[in-house]
């Protein structure tokens, strides 16, 4: 009877010792795997500048500004690649570690794309093609969600590309009625919703023209129209989730252009007040507009709880003559102004501007810059 027990009792503790190394195999299998860690920037080493170049001419350009040495490449795109940008640049945007710009091209010319760039090197990593076989679809502006970028079209699609695999992997025609929408301009995201404004560009006569569209992101569907007065151009969210919309004179009706209020929650116009605005840009609570481009230009505030123009960003008399473009830095909250200088075609110039509204650097750039990215060092 002995001899029993003890097999029985060794059969149970070789039992127990199995179903614990079983269950100790699999809590580790169950362990999530550790989140990545995200670099945190440690300053601001250089500045890209996209330049948009003279229409026609074929002179798009990145500048970049290093800052340690006080020295700037013109062309530092072509430098690294070997190649032009190409024709009309319209939008540079940084998502991670790459740039997405966004080169319009010419109506009835094959030359739209969207380049992804590396922002440590300025190396072009993929060129995804937005034309047919003779025409270009002049893809206008980009903007980013969850790991997916979004391109506005003039010929009223909004592209979707997969920021891993670098393709486009959705499209959503925008319709007037019966007739395929044009004309799109910049977007921008709130609450899981893309908001798209909608030109009156006079070639494309089926544009939405007064709206802005709204589209739900997790369903990439149209969800309705917004009417915010003719020719919105511009558009920028704040971090409580009102987006701030741009309308232009467009010097066909001479509407009265300006600045429109959007509550992303209900998506009603909650204040519409008249300026005459170029550019916005808003990062967290940082929201600066153009202001008077052609006749007293300056560079204005937003203030977010009343929705009206504050106080100048420049506090040290520095003179501006032709505010094309504004970019917050969000690392430091700077902000970079680029100035067109009367539209020349070979040169510009961008300010860099403390938050106490003093200058902290310029340089010369190719003509006509617009947005900047901030290249960064890490901790």
């Amino acid at each position: 009877m002995r001899t029993i027990h003890n097999k029985q009792f060794k059969t149970m503790v070789i039992a127990i010792l199995w179903g614990t190394l079983f269950a100790s195999s699999c809590k580790k299998d169950r362990t999530p795997a550790p989140i990545p860690k995200v670099p945190e920037i440690a300053g601001t080493k250089g500045v890209y500048m996209l330049c948009e170049g003279l229409w026609g001419m074929n002179n798009s350009a990145i500048s970049y500004y290093d800052i340690a040495t006080n020295t700037v490449e013109k062309d530092r795109y072509k430098k690294v690649n070997k190649t032009d940008l190409g024709e009309t640049a319209n939008d540079l945007k940084a998502y991670g570690s790459k740039m997405y710009c966004v080169v319009a091209g010419n109506q009835g010319e094959a030359k739209s794309f969207v380049d992804i760039i590396d922002i440590a090197t300025c190396k072009s990593l993929k060129r995804i093609s937005f034309n047919s076989a003779n025409d270009g679809y002049m893809p206008r502006f980009v903007t980013f969600y969850r790991n997916k970028a979004y391109v506005s079209r003039y010929d009223g699609k909004i592209s979707r590309i997969d920021t891993a695999s670098l393709a486009v992997d959705g499209e959503l025609q925008l319709m007037n009625g019966a007739n395929k929408a044009e004309g799109l301009e910049e977007l921008a995201v709130a609450n899981g919703k893309l908001y798209v404004t909608n030109s009156s560009h006079p070639f494309y006569p089926n544009g939405l023209k007064t709206k802005v569209t709204v589209i739900d992101l997790a369903s990439f569907t149209k969800v309705k129209d917004i009417e915010v007065g003719n020719n919105p151009v511009r558009i920028a969210a704040a971090a409580n989730g009102d987006l701030y919309v741009v309308t232009w004179n467009d010097y066909i009706i001479f509407n009265n252009p300006s600045l429109v209020r959007i509550n992303s929650t209900t998506d009603a116009v909650v204040q519409t007040e008249s300026y005459d605005l170029g550019a916005v840009n808003i990062v967290k609570d940082q929201a600066w507009v153009s202001q008077d481009v052609y006749t007293n230009p300056a560079v204005k505030a937003i203030n977010l709880a009343t929705g009206k123009l504050g106080n100048s960003l420049i506090t040290d008399g520095t003179k501006i003559t032709t505010p094309y473009g504004l970019t917050v830095n969000g690392f430091d909250q700077s902000v970079a102004v680029a100035d067109a200088m009367n539209y020349n075609s070979s040169a510009g110039q961008a300010y860099i501007f403390g938050k106490d509204g003093k200058l902290k650097y310029s340089f010369a750039t190719a003509g006509l810059p617009q947005h900047a990215v901030f290249n960064y060092s890490y901790k």
